[in-house]
């Protein structure tokens, strides 16, 4: 048995030494090891109904399967059934309350259901004696060791997982019941904080798409309108704007576009661990320029000049999610990019990149046609042809300035709010790995 001192040289409440696996860990006296089993009153096990019996399917019974189970609450489900494929399959259904685990596929997944809800074969419901222990903790001290279940449990190819056993002898380290529910409260509020600012930057997110297309496709000003005509879709665009094809924009380099390199001349033996980042469609759908790990030397970077990129080119998606564009940035390392995306260089002094961007991936006007290039070539992906024939509504330079201004004030409150995310994800790890093993307690007066 231990102590453990206060700054002030004062001793605490004493600790004890137990033994978890081959951990020796530390916790306070009034704490207790226990396991799973001890704590449950009832393991349900799972089924899924015949696929190929539409009986069976599209009822009123919400049932799961463990891919889509993720806590600490859980108020979802996978699909529904009906009570005949119920009662002609071993689909269970496992009362409200109770924590679903993953125990075959998505080993560990874990959630307390908010909902009566059937189960499938790879998740166990278990009924906890809440006298014992409380469910919210419970669920948190799973979410809390998911890492080390996932990593013993789900080792290999082929599906593993859990036997019941297995679940029923997990260790149990738990306060008190007071101490428990205080911990699972302060958990719960700072998720709850995430989850609120999750959905205010969603709603956000949501207005910068329809004032987006609002302003690319009308503008930031009253003014007159003329009807004009792209392929089979008839438009009213501002009188000052013109509609002209991405081909005859003005440019610095050779030429308007450029797709990246054929895997001929940019083959993965060639990649390097450090030198010239070769930026992929990754970073484009995710606005993120420090993602990715793949390099090339300076030699080879010297070698595919026609490929590289700078700040202030737009990349374009040519593959896979068709369309999506961003601005490398003034900070971008230097590099060039792989064979899925193109490369716009554009004069600025006619068309700021960040508003050919914004045309690129949120204008229905330009959206219309890259979707009727791309239909039918989404293996192969567009060409340089087809994308020099875009026609791009194009405003003066003032009002594109504007346009980027207030999209831009939007994606600065998405950020804010992101990084509030991040800095409640941080403090959340931080709590669990304090509250829950004891090495911060809790007030429960």
């Amino acid at each position: 048995m231990s102590q453990v001192q206060s700054g002030n040289g004062e001793l605490q409440e004493e600790y004890q030494e137990v033994q978890i696996g081959p951990e020796k860990l530390e916790i306070p006296e009034k704490w207790t090891v226990t396991t799973v089993s001890d704590v449950a009153s009832r393991f349900i096990s799972g089924g899924t109904p015949d696929s190929g019996n539409e009986d069976y399917w599209g009822g009123e019974i919400p049932w799961t399967t463990a891919a889509v189970v993720e806590g600490p609450q859980f108020d979802g489900e996978k699909d529904f059934i009906t009570r005949e494929g119920l009662e002609n399959s071993s689909a269970s259904i496992v009362p409200e309350g109770s924590i679903l685990f993953g125990t075959r596929v998505n080993v560990a997944n874990v959630g307390r259901t908010a909902k009566e809800i059937a189960i499938s074969q790879d998740l166990t419901g278990i009924v906890l004696d809440e006298s014992k222990v409380d469910p919210d903790f419970f669920t948190w001290y799973l979410l809390f060791n998911q890492s080390k279940i996932k990593n013993r449990y789900s080792q290999g190819s082929t599906i593993q997982g859990m036997l019941t056993d297995d679940l029923k002898s997990l260790p149990l380290i738990s306060p008190p019941l007071p101490e428990q529910r205080r911990i699972a409260e302060i958990l719960s509020t700072v998720n709850e904080q995430i989850q609120q600012t999750d959905e205010i930057k969603g709603k956000f997110e949501e207005l910068k798409k329809g004032i987006a297309q609002m302003l690319l496709d009308k503008g930031a000003r009253s003014e007159s309108e003329n009807e004009v005509v792209v392929g089979p879709l008839s438009v009213s665009l501002p009188e000052s704007w013109e509609l002209r094809r991405l081909e005859n924009f003005p440019t610095p380099a050779s030429s308007v576009v450029q797709t990246g390199p054929y895997g001929s001349k940019l083959q993965k033996e060639e990649f390097t661990d450090s030198g010239y980042k070769i930026y992929r469609q990754a970073n484009i759908n995710s606005g993120d320029f420090e993602e990715g790990d793949q390099y090339v030397t300076e030699e080879k970077y010297r070698d595919l000049e026609k490929y590289q990129v700078v700040p202030g080119d737009v990349l374009l998606t040519r593959m896979g999610t068709i369309g999506d564009a961003a601005v490398l940035p003034d900070d971008a390392r230097k590099g060039i990019m792989d064979y899925h995306l193109f490369r716009i260089r554009i004069d600025p002094s006619f068309c700021l990149p960040e508003y050919l961007s914004g045309v690129l991936r949120s204008s229905r006007i330009v959206k219309h046609q890259i979707e009727s290039f791309s239909h039918g070539a989404i293996m192969d992906g567009l060409n340089t042809g087809l994308i020099n024939e875009i026609r791009i509504p194009v405003p003066p330079t003032e009002e594109q300035r504007e346009i980027v201004d207030i999209l831009s004030t939007i994606d600065q409150t998405v950020s804010i709010e992101e990084e509030r995310k991040t800095e409640l994800k941080q403090l959340k790890r931080g709590l669990m790995q304090d509250l829950l093993t004891g090495k911060v307690r809790v007030n429960t007066d």
